[in-house]
């Protein structure tokens, strides 16, 4: 059984038949169309939603579930992440995406084939994402998560290859320093 991934977050009722406003990431339109069903939680108990439709407006999806036909039961569901399994989100993949959860623990190679440490965190900023990497010796450092940075990623080999250039990579010594208080 595949593990469950957050694809977004019902923000409020959108009319008054039951349709959901969601917030989602811009992308992944084509994804949110061809869902048939996905889950929340409440009270720590999984829900399984049925999706009837799927539409577009302002940055949102507009969604109506079959099992919601009011705003009080859209109430009952607002604020809550709607999740859908891995398996269907990593079907609709292109080419060069990766789910964040499958980078986290890859070990990191530089250019040369030296082994570096192991991508410990991803985080994001308005120009791209961020892979921090935690060296070998524990120091770690952030990479932008853009082809110039990061040539190859081989999932199925656990293994992400970097391309430093000088100064983006903290040496032993001046990293060492800046903890000292």
């Amino acid at each position: 059984m595949s593990k469950l991934i957050s694809v977004g977050k019902i923000l409020n009722f959108h009319g008054i038949k039951g349709e959901v406003k969601m917030g989602f990431t811009a992308g992944r339109e084509t994804v949110l169309k061809n869902l048939k069903q996905v889950f929340v939680f409440t009270d720590n108990v999984k829900k399984q939603l049925d999706v009837e439709s799927v539409r577009f407006h302002k940055n949102t999806a507009i969604i109506k579930f079959k099992q919601l036909n009011s705003i009080n039961d859209v109430m009952s569901v607002k604020g809550l992440l709607v999740h859908v399994n891995e398996d269907i989100l990593k079907a609709g993949l292109q080419k060069d995406e990766f789910l964040i959860n499958d980078l986290i623990g890859l070990k990191v190679y530089d250019t040369e084939g030296i082994e570096i440490g192991k991508v410990s965190d991803v985080g994001e900023n308005k120009a791209s994402n961020l892979l921090e990497i935690q060296k070998n010796n524990g120091l770690k450092f952030m990479v932008p998560f853009v082809k110039e940075w990061v040539p190859h990623v081989y999932i199925a080999d656990n293994k992400i290859v970097v391309n430093l250039i000088d100064g983006i990579e903290p040496n032993s010594k001046s990293a060492e320093n800046d903890n000292e208080v």
